[in-house]
């Protein structure tokens, strides 16, 4: 009896557990679903609520074109970074002095640029031209972001 209740807690454990691992297709397409639904929110948002919400945008395109080029899709991620880059110039277009959660779209800026930047250092050598720009776009952005920031 005794060896039946650890047996039958592991059982059920083993039950819970299973349906959290997800394939890396799921994956991508609950990312590609949460995206869309992101850029939506965005493009109706108030305009003082886009940049953070447009950062929050290129931070989550950033980490799924990151995970489909180590899984070797180096189209879908390509398509992301040009994505990137068209959302990038929507966030210096879209700043202005009364912006909401402004530091907040700064942070996640600099994140993004962090992890565009371990990107370039473990792409190959034909798409690290686009990656470069990509993080050069979202650094001159986080830049004009963190100006707007000190002007406050």
């Amino acid at each position: 009896m005794r060896s039946l209740v650890p047996f039958a807690a592991i059982f059920v454990l083993s039950l819970a557990v299973e349906p959290l691992c997800a394939s890396s297709a799921d994956s991508d397409l609950i990312d590609q679903q949460r995206i869309e639904a992101l850029e939506a929110k965005a493009n109706v948002a108030q305009p003082r609520e886009q940049p953070f919400l447009y950062a929050q945008l290129v931070q989550q395109m950033t980490e799924l074109s990151i995970r489909q080029y180590s899984a070797g899709d180096v189209g879908k991620a390509t398509g992301l970074l040009k994505d990137i880059q068209r959302f990038a110039q929507k966030i210096h277009l879209s700043l202005t002095g009364n912006d909401k959660r402004l530091k907040n779209a700064e942070i996640l800026l600099n994140r993004t640029a962090f992890r565009l930047n371990e990107m370039l250092q473990s792409s190959s050598v034909e798409d690290r031209p686009l990656v470069k720009q990509t993080l050069v776009q979202v650094n001159q952005v986080q830049d004009a972001t963190m100006m707007e920031v000190f002007q406050k």
